[in-house]
């Protein structure tokens, strides 16, 4: 769903894990980290605390440039951040969604 200008943003239940910026300035990946997560990543090159979430006190980690994280180790974070968009909503929604039916593995 593009919800802001030109990025991707990604929900579940209505819940933000990720979203995906592609503009004159380069692409982004900003997704939610764990308190220890965040404090690991963001000081490490290409990443950076998301300018907008973080200076907010969330969590948030953005993926701007390089060497940033590689492939599969961006996925697992993303794919962690949609785990903790899920634990966030209520046993109601995710019953409703069948995300406590089967569980998830990280793609």
């Amino acid at each position: 769903m593009v919800q802001w200008g030109n990025s991707d943003v990604y929900k579940v239940g209505g819940k933000l894990f990720a979203v995906v910026g592609m503009g004159d300035g380069g692409n982004t990946v900003t997704f939610k980290a764990t308190e220890m997560g965040f404090e690991i990543l963001s000081d490490s090159p290409g990443l950076r605390p998301a300018p907008y979430m973080a200076s907010r006190g969330l969590k948030w980690i953005q993926h701007y440039g390089e060497p940033g994280l590689s492939d599969d180790s961006l996925r697992a974070h993303i794919f962690a951040s949609y785990e903790m968009a899920i634990g966030a909503l209520t046993k109601k929604k995710r019953a409703e969604l069948g995300l406590d039916a089967a569980p998830r593995q990280n793609p």
